[in-house]
């Protein structure tokens, strides 16, 4: 877990799609960011945030916590959303909110971090680009309630996924909320064959022996 970066990784690029419901913002959010960030799209609700998400692939979601659309689940929602279609997007919140009932929701979504809107334009690239590398990336005062919420268990749990692949990820995480196998092929468009094969190297990597067990580890770790 690392706090607010200040400079950019390298010359590297990364892309990005910004989902924020104040389209003033978007356009000055978009006018700041530096030359090594590509912003690939725009959206205001869940949904919009779903389809842009979908049809540009971005590196990174900056990502607004409060959004209107979808069931009201603002970002946090978005997040499950593109975890559920199979998406491969890293998500950054970044909100005029440091609650922290919001910060522990979308980290518990998925994000990877979580900053707010007061950072500065150097600081929202670099973050940008740590997040696209992997990296957790949080606003120092935020950083404390994941610790809270979560405790050093969440190193643990980053450890233990990064052992998945990205598919071995979405189909874990449907199984683990009480997906069939035939639900999951469904939701994920891919065989069931393929599901049992993905849900046998799930287990073997997290040392378990059944999806009853993947469902109790997922929900001890809060990732349901």
């Amino acid at each position: 877990m690392t706090h607010e970066p200040t400079d950019p990784a390298g010359d590297a690029r990364a892309s990005v799609v910004i989902v924020d419901d104040h389209g003033i913002f978007r356009s000055g959010l978009r006018a700041t960011l530096g030359a090594t960030i590509d912003v690939l799209g725009e959206a205001s609700t869940v949904e919009e945030a779903e389809s842009v998400i979908r049809a540009t692939g971005p590196d990174v979601v900056l990502l607004d916590v409060h959004l209107p659309g979808g069931r009201g689940g603002g970002g946090a929602e978005v997040i499950l959303r593109c975890v559920a279609f199979g998406a491969r997007s890293r998500f950054l919140a970044l909100s005029v909110s440091d609650a922290a009932e919001d910060v522990v929701a979308v980290i518990r979504a998925g994000a990877r971090g979580y900053v707010t809107k007061t950072i500065s334009g150097p600081d929202i690239t670099a973050a940008v680009h740590r997040v696209a590398s992997g990296d957790a990336v949080f606003s120092p005062r935020l950083a404390g309630f994941v610790l809270d919420a979560f405790g050093t268990a969440a190193v643990a749990v980053d450890d233990e996924l990064d052992r998945l692949s990205a598919r071995e990820l979405e189909v874990m995480r449907l199984i683990a909320r009480g997906y069939t196998y035939r639900e999951t092929a469904k939701e994920l468009f891919i065989s069931i064959k393929t599901v049992e094969t993905h849900v046998s190297a799930v287990l073997r990597k997290l040392q378990l022996s059944s999806r009853h067990e993947l469902t109790r580890w997922a929900s001890e770790r809060r990732l349901l």
